[in-house]
C-alpha cells in the first residue's frame, strides 16, 4: 500500500475500529486505482493497458463493497454523504 493509515489502529476505540478498517480499505483501494490507471496512461503496450484498467475497475468495486458496509456501519457518514450529494446538486444548479 502506498499510503499510510493515517491513524494507529492500536489505539482506536474498539466501538469504532471496524469503521476505522473499512476507511483504511477505501484508502487502500483508491491508492490501487490511482497507481493502476496512471500507469495505464504511461505504458504503450495495449495488452498491459487493457489489464492495468481492469483491474482498477475490480478495484473500484472494492471500494464499492466497504464503503456498502461502512455506511451500514456509521449512520452519520450515510447522512454526510446524502448532504453531499445534495450540496454537489446545489452547487451545479441542478
Amino acid at each position: 500500500m502506498l499510503s499510510k493509515i493515517p491513524i494507529d489502529l492500536g489505539k482506536v476505540d474498539e466501538k469504532n475500529l471496524d469503521k476505522e478498517i473499512l476507511r483504511a480499505a477505501i484508502i487502500a483501494e483508491l491508492d490501487a486505482i490511482n497507481l493502476y490507471e496512471e500507469m495505464a496512461a504511461l505504458t504503450n503496450d495495449n495488452d498491459l493497458r487493457k489489464i492495468l484498467l481492469d483491474v482498477a475497475k475490480e478495484e473500484k468495486t472494492h471500494v464499492g463493497e466497504f464503503q456498502t458496509l461502512l455506511l451500514e456501519r456509521d449512520p452519520e457518514q450515510e447522512t454526510e454523504l446524502v448532504k453531499g450529494r445534495e450540496e454537489v446538486k446545489e452547487g451545479l444548479g441542478e
